[in-house]
């Protein structure tokens, strides 16, 4: 097995190390495949990375295992590799990677960032985003046909709003829309017009989709605004996905849409797609429109509606939520794997409930620690009788995320 190969990328040498290890045994893609994919999809994949901070997300130890979440740059690397500056929340700050070309952009591979995950502003306007996300996310159980429909709902309702929006899918379980915007408007106004698209899509599709924030009181698909509260990433355009079978986020025209099927949409299919037919994305830079039209209609629809929180009159819970469903927590664990065995071992504990739990009454949760993920399991006992609901038990796993840490943040 080879230890590096050199290429020879937009006038840069890039090393890529160990080519030959097996990133996807599926289809039995190296790493070196990966580099190469992303070399011959450049032309789609740099518009939506490019000039942009990127959390790099690094799978250094396969796809089988969790990925860390790495915000500043590598001290060690080539001179040529570009960074900006960004803050956040906690007052702490980092110098994210800034990919301009496609050298960085195999450089970054080659770190073992499988997926692109950039924010949606330019490294020149930090706080002003010229880029909206809609992350269709649905909840157990919903068939794939249902989020298409909702993914066409959310294109209308950003065209009636003055807006073109661009739909592909996410690679994983989702869809995702995206809509170039000005850079006039701060994240809190970008994200309210997400907000406003949400809850419009919400009213038009009912029975299909819904703006709840609590995942426990969600039906159908979440229009996922909140990714466009500061700090969030999405994977981006021509991303490859750690699935098994190395699916891609495929950028789609909106004819292609109803028909459309991830599993179809694996890296050999779209390097063939993209040789074949280009980037369906090509003009989307051209078409940055104005967040005015979203965001008269937040106005129109008034303010959304808040968390429930407690009483104030109840000052050691003040400012926590009230609880409007019947949760018990069952783990929380360091790994997806260790979070879905002692959910089973507590299904063997309580077989009585468990015919009555449907799909969407188990919540995953996958939650963002300050480099990595980690994992909580709930159960929603809504469709148990009252009399026959378990009560709140020690839990399964009971992983600290925040253990050793300091500002650990839950997303």
């Amino acid at each position: 097995m080879a230890k590096s190969q050199v290429l020879e990328v937009a006038g840069r040498e890039v090393t890529v190390t160990n080519p030959d290890r097996v990133v996807f045994p599926e289809g039995g893609h190296t790493k070196l495949d990966l580099v190469r994919y992303y070399l011959a999809v450049a032309g789609g994949a740099l518009p939506g990375v490019a000039g942009r901070p990127m959390i790099l997300k690094r799978f250094v130890h396969g796809i089988d295992q969790e990925a860390f979440f790495q915000k500043r740059a590598p001290t060690r690397r080539p001179d040529w590799i570009e960074v900006a500056e960004l803050h956040y929340a906690s007052g702490r700050s980092a110098d994210e990677v800034v990919v301009r070309d496609a050298a960085a952009l195999a450089w970054v591979v080659n770190l073992g960032c499988i997926d692109l995950n950039p924010h949606p502003v330019r490294a020149g306007d930090l706080e002003q985003p010229d880029e909206l996300r809609i992350d269709l996310d649905p909840v157990p159980g919903v068939p794939w046909q249902q989020i298409l429909e909702v993914a066409l709902v959310a294109g209308q309702v950003l065209a009636d709003h003055g807006l073109t929006g661009w739909p592909k899918t996410s690679g994983s379980r989702g869809f995702h829309v995206y809509a170039r915007i000005q850079p006039h408007w701060p994240y809190r106004q970008v994200r309210l017009a997400a907000q406003a698209l949400a809850r419009e899509v919400a009213n038009r599709a009912p029975k299909l989709a819904t703006s709840r924030w609590w995942k426990e009181e969600r039906q159908g698909v979440f229009v996922d605004f909140n990714q466009n509260a500061k700090d969030r990433t999405v994977a981006s355009a021509y991303s490859v996905r750690p699935t098994p079978d190395a699916r891609v986020s495929t950028p789609l025209t909106w004819e292609e849409v109803p028909d459309c099927r991830p599993s179809e949409l694996t890296l050999p299919a779209v390097l063939a797609r993209y040789r074949e037919a280009g980037d369906p994305w090509r003009s989307m830079d051209r078409a940055a429109g104005s967040l005015a039209g979203l965001l008269e209609l937040a106005e129109r629809l008034g303010p959304a509606e808040k968390p429930p929180r407690a009483a104030a009159a109840r000052p050691q819970s003040a400012g926590r939520r009230v609880q409007t469903m019947p949760l018990l927590e069952i783990a929380r664990a360091k790994t997806r794997d260790e979070a879905l065995a002692g959910l089973e071992r507590w299904k063997a504990r309580h077989p009585a409930v468990v015919p009555r739990l449907r799909p969407a009454d188990v919540l995953v949760d996958g939650m963002r620690g300050r480099s990595s993920v980690w994992y909580r399991i709930r159960v929603n006992l809504q469709h148990v009788p009252e009399a026959q609901r378990p009560p709140q038990e020690p839990l399964e796993v009971d992983y600290d995320p925040w253990a050793n840490l300091t500002g650990e943040v839950s997303g």
